[in-house]
């Protein structure tokens, strides 16, 4: 019985209780910091991070197509998920506010989940869920069972009814929590900010020993104790003289001041935190080791979108093709994808040349241009053009040769 009444005790001691279900107080990590999402996310890196992944994945516009029997797609604006996924998901949120939600939710804990909303065999709503409330288990008919707390009422739910979208790893459960992988990183972390800020909050001052020249009483080792420290201690007292009698000694401990500041260890953890999330450094503002501008940002850029990015759009667009879409959709041909064109609107030098070069091939025609662009279309725009001035060997003839220049033939 104490055994059982000591599991009872160390369950309770995790996790508390409140009106929206059970709050996690974090685990602690080897610098002996405790790590949630709140202590996580107080890390400027982390919370760059996370910023710089959700609000770029939201930030694309999420169509639905449907694909003809040439291979080509058109938006398919009259089917019901392309209101929710491209406009607004639900009454209370925009589809930027959603996914910058879901994508976060991924990038912490492993996990997004959203309750899907029917009506009619339709769905209309999607309303996310914070991961932290939720538990899955596997049902003995092999469906997911969902379970949350919120707003004092527990919910029950199948994985007809939930739209659960996995992070990297994990299994059918769920994916890898990242605040559980790197919770010795951000403990050092914040382990490391938290020694700095002693540090600044003592005025940069290292502390020192006081020798006397006879033992204390008890009010004379409290004024050492406390006077002296409330007095003298702070960057508000720096440069303050420290006044000592009856033979008083005061000895300062000296430091490194690049101890002192530790910059070397509180970069060193931008870049571990860096590494959890697949950023390059720079793109959240850490350029200590490269430089600011060139070619070499510009591929590292490159890299992050088709290593980084590419993975997570993939991965999202393929839960809600499992989850959402119905035989029937996937019979006509229907699809979600994100438009990852959309991140060259921020380019304008850049977008131009990806135009100058699709319509020069042929591959797109000048209206479908001027329609990415919001711009009206003009008469003759829909036919596709290519330049000819690389034409077959054999249609190379005499004929087709350009007159001959005159100062030439001279």
């Amino acid at each position: 019985m104490n055994i059982f009444r000591k599991m009872v005790t160390f369950v309770r001691n995790l996790s508390i209780r409140d009106p929206d279900g059970w709050v996690d107080r974090g685990q602690m990590g080897d610098a002996g910091e405790t790590v949630n999402v709140d202590t996580a996310l107080a890390l400027s890196a982390v919370w760059a991070c996370v910023n710089l992944l959700a609000g770029t994945i939201s930030s694309l516009p999420l169509m639905v197509y449907r694909e003809a029997k040439d291979g080509s797609k058109t938006v398919a604006k009259d089917h019901a998920l392309y209101r929710l996924l491209h406009d607004a998901p639900n009454f209370d949120q925009t589809a930027v506010d959603f996914w910058d939600f879901m994508c976060s939710a991924i990038e912490l804990w492993g996990n997004a989940y959203a309750r899907v909303i029917r009506a009619a065999g339709r769905i209309v709503a999607l309303i996310a869920i914070r991961p932290d409330i939720m538990s899955v288990r596997r049902l003995q008919n092999g469906s997911l069972e969902y379970r949350w707390t919120q707003d004092g009422k527990s919910y029950v739910a199948t994985d007809e009814e939930i739209l659960h979208i996995r992070g990297s790893g994990g299994d059918a459960l769920g994916g890898v929590s990242t605040l559980h992988v790197a919770r010795n990183s951000f403990s050092m972390a914040r382990a490391a900010d938290r020694a700095a800020a002693g540090m600044f909050r003592n005025g940069l001052r290292p502390s020192g020993v006081l020798t006397f020249a006879d033992w204390l009483t008890a009010p004379q080792r409290e004024i050492a104790e406390k006077k002296l420290a409330e007095k003298f201690v702070g960057a508000v007292n720096a440069g303050r003289p420290l006044v000592l009698e009856g033979g008083t000694k005061w000895e300062q401990l000296t430091i490194n001041p690049e101890e002192a500041q530790m910059l070397e260890t509180r970069g060193f953890s931008v870049e571990e935190i860096c590494r959890f999330f697949a950023v390059p450094p720079f793109m959240i503002g850490h350029t200590a080791k490269s430089t600011s501008w060139g070619t070499g940002l510009e591929q590292q850029t490159l890299g992050f979108l088709q290593f980084t990015l590419r993975r997570r759009l993939k991965r999202i667009e393929q839960a809600l093709m499992r989850q959402l879409l119905t035989p029937d959709d996937r019979a006509r041909g229907i699809s979600i994808e994100f438009n990852f064109e959309g991140l060259l609107r921020a380019d304008s030098q850049g977008r131009a040349r990806f135009y100058q070069t699709m319509t020069q091939i042929g591959a797109m025609t000048i209206n479908e241009v001027r329609r990415l662009e919001n711009m009206p279309p003009v008469d003759g725009g829909d036919v596709p053009r290519m330049q000819m001035q690389n034409v077959p060997i054999t249609e190379a003839g005499n004929d087709a040769l350009p007159p001959p220049n005159e100062d030439d033939a001279a």
